[in-house]
């Protein structure tokens, strides 16, 4: 029988990547997008536009700020399984924009999780639910972080998402709902946002490798972050929901490595000296850091049978690659003058 699923958030990265697996898998994957002006499914278009889409990929408007829009979804789509994966998810951003940040990180997974135990009482329909919990919640708590460490959060960001953690296991107490937290350390991809940082440097990097650009402005290069690659994550998130019993997961590579390594890493792959080429500029330091996060993954590696399979180093050379290859098409553009770069979603 055919299982199906829901993601909100589906077309961000996390997102993508998991649709595809599912897919994979047989399920019927639908997906809750934002009603915007423009066009920003650049990660899920070859998914439902073109000569061939899936069949078995659907989506609908909602939003995690509408609880009457997500019971309506609920009651349209039928999921066996959700996936939260729907946030304002860049942390510096949520210092400027707290109560949107809080509404949607934290207030939000509330509104999904009551939408759902009304669905399932008026339906008698059984829905597992995952919510993407985040590393920072660990905040300044010393590493290695896992899932009975204690959480000391640092930004707007990072306090909605501690909160929306211990709702669901409210919920998976109070109702007996089949609720899983996967606390994810950091987890990248050629489709991460560009404003995220290590995006952010593997974007500038090859353009300024192909002349397009000459610096590219960071703020703290002392942070260490656990980067693993998205793809191999949300293989995880899967796994949460296919156990007997739901519990909370640490997903993470068990390896922290500084801005400034990943730097060195992404800049010495294209031949560059970073030095030449990165200035501090105090715009984009966080009214509070976090310094360290680095994760302990054995409860998942035990229970899940899950393992990363990309390093931190095969990671920024696929992201390098795939960036150099944009950077040569918006070179081409601009010298046939066309102005506009191309579009760096799936590719």
């Amino acid at each position: 029988m055919t299982r199906t699923a829901l993601i909100t958030g589906i077309t961000g990265q996390d997102g993508s990547y998991l649709a595809e697996l599912l897919l994979a898998k047989g399920y019927q994957v639908h997906g809750i997008v934002r009603r915007a002006s423009l066009f920003n499914t650049d990660r899920i278009d070859h998914l439902h536009v073109g000569e061939a889409p899936d069949p078995n990929f659907f989506l609908h408007y909602g939003d995690l700020s509408d609880a009457g829009a997500l019971r309506n979804v609920l009651d349209d789509v039928q999921p066996d399984e959700v996936y939260n994966l729907g946030a304002q998810s860049h942390v510096r951003v949520s210092f400027d924009q707290p109560e949107y940040t809080v509404d949607v990180v934290g207030v939000g997974v509330i509104r999904l999780l009551e939408a759902i135990r009304s669905y399932m009482k008026h339906s008698g329909k059984k829905v597992r639910f995952y919510q993407a919990g985040s590393s920072e919640m660990f905040g300044s708590a010393k590493p290695r972080q896992h899932e009975g460490t204690r959480f000391e959060p640092r930004s707007p960001y990072a306090c909605a998402k501690v909160y929306a953690h211990y709702q669901v296991i409210n919920h998976r107490e109070s109702y007996g709902l089949f609720a899983c937290n996967g606390i994810l350390f950091n987890h990248e991809s050629p489709r991460r946002g560009e404003t995220f940082v290590t995006r952010k440097i593997t974007r500038a990097a090859t353009r300024i490798k192909v002349g397009l650009q000459d610096k590219l402005f960071l703020g703290n290069l002392e942070a260490r972050r656990d980067w693993g690659f998205a793809g191999d994550y949300v293989e995880a998130m899967w796994r949460m929901l296919q156990q007997e019993t739901p519990d909370d997961y640490a997903v993470a590579t068990g390896e922290s490595i500084t801005i400034r390594d990943f730097l060195g890493l992404t800049f010495g792959r294209l031949d560059l000296d970073w030095q030449k080429h990165v200035e501090i500029d105090p715009r984009y330091f966080r009214p509070a850091e976090v310094d360290h996060l680095e994760g302990d993954a054995s409860k998942g590696r035990r229970i899940l049978s899950w393992e990363p399979k990309t390093d931190i180093r095969s990671l920024a050379a696929m992201m390098v690659d795939s960036d150099l290859r944009l950077a040569q098409k918006e070179l081409v553009l601009r010298e046939s003058g066309h102005a506009e770069a191309p579009r760096a979603g799936y590719r």
